[in-house]
């Protein structure tokens, strides 16, 4: 059976179409699960690289460290995390996020520190204050970095995602490990191929975003 035969036995089964296993319903749940990670992933990670970018303090070992937790297993962590918590939606939760703040921390850090010098002494010297500086200024300027780092880890975690289905929770992932556990090879490929897609056109909405994040003055500046 050729790919184009999976798929069209994947599309048009009944179940695809209605009910708890329709495509619908297996997306609503991989975006949800993917949005509550990249959600609690910004709050814990993007103020504390706003504020370690500006001060400049501790840069170099932010870079280290996040490296370090980029090359931790999520499949292990999803695994210990249901050993110490049980099946629920944290023992997923909890790897994505480990997945996706070192991405965001690292592109809060330096889009902060390349901001233009001569612009902060500026604001300096107009008589703002350093938390204006950095509201008004900085993050402006950062704002590019830290759209292509949620990029990236919005990206990561979307693919990521599948392995809930490993512990018994929903999303795109129950297409793969449901087929694969069945040998249900159009069901497998079709899962796969939602997940690539869905991963594609969430890098495609940030590249767009990207494009017109900068405000003009800045790009002028810049160029």
């Amino acid at each position: 059976m050729n790919w184009f035969s999976w798929l069209s036995t994947f599309f048009s089964a009944p179940d695809r179409q209605h009910g708890p296993d329709s495509i619908v319903h297996r997306v609503g749940e991989h975006l949800l699960l993917s949005g509550e990670a990249l959600g609690l992933a910004v709050l814990l990670a993007v103020p504390l690289g706003l504020l370690l970018g500006y001060t400049g303090r501790a840069a170099g070992l932010v870079t280290a460290l996040t490296g370090a937790a980029r090359a931790l297993p999520t499949l292990g962590l999803v695994t210990l995390a249901v050993l110490v918590a049980g099946v629920g939606d944290s023992a997923v939760l909890v790897p994505l996020v480990a997945l996706a703040a070192p991405v965001l921390l690292v592109a809060a850090c330096e889009g902060v520190r390349s901001t233009d010098p001569d612009l902060r002494d500026a604001a300096r010297g107009i008589g703002l204050t350093h938390p204006q500086v950095l509201r008004q200024v900085c993050v402006p300027w950062a704002l590019p970095a830290l759209l292509a780092g949620l990029r990236t880890a919005a990206v990561q975690v979307i693919a990521t995602a599948t392995v809930a289905a490993y512990v018994g929770l929903g999303g795109l992932g129950r297409y793969v490990v449901d087929g694969l556990a069945t040998r249900d090879f159009p069901q497998t490929f079709g899962g796969a191929l939602l997940v690539v897609l869905l991963a594609v056109a969430t890098q495609l909405l940030f590249a767009l975003l990207n494009r017109f994040a900068l405000p003009a003055g800045l790009r002028r500046s810049r160029g």
